[in-house]
């Protein structure tokens, strides 16, 4: 496998290593949240979410819709809950509107990473 695959694989499981992105990454997959409702979703603290959503937008990971006074995140990707699951061989059944199959095409923010950009 190519240098450049395996340093962008690290670089995405390095982004996902701490469990309370994990959490929250699991919150907006399950559609648009806004700050408050992923704190009540995960039971983070405001700061805590506030922390960890910076570096998971910034990455392309969390898109954002700012809708008046709130901002709502959502996954870019919705396909990487679908690889998150796979990993550890958890079924979705009733955790999302629809039960997921799992499929992996090339996500957008791997293919920023591919070519350099953060």
């Amino acid at each position: 496998m190519a240098d450049k695959i395996l340093e962008t694989l690290s670089r995405l499981f390095g982004l996902l290593r701490d469990p309370n992105r994990l959490k929250i990454i699991f919150a907006v997959g399950r559609g648009k949240k806004s700050v408050s409702e992923i704190m009540n979703e995960t039971s983070l603290p405001q700061t805590l979410v506030s922390f960890h959503l910076r570096p998971l937008r910034e990455s392309g990971i969390l898109s954002t819709e700012r809708k008046g006074a709130f901002i709502y995140y959502s996954l870019s990707e919705p396909a990487l809950i679908d690889l998150l699951i796979s990993l550890c061989g958890v079924s979705t059944k009733g955790k999302f509107k629809e039960e997921r199959n799992f499929s992996c095409p090339p996500m957008s923010f791997m293919k920023r990473w591919m070519k350099g950009g953060d």
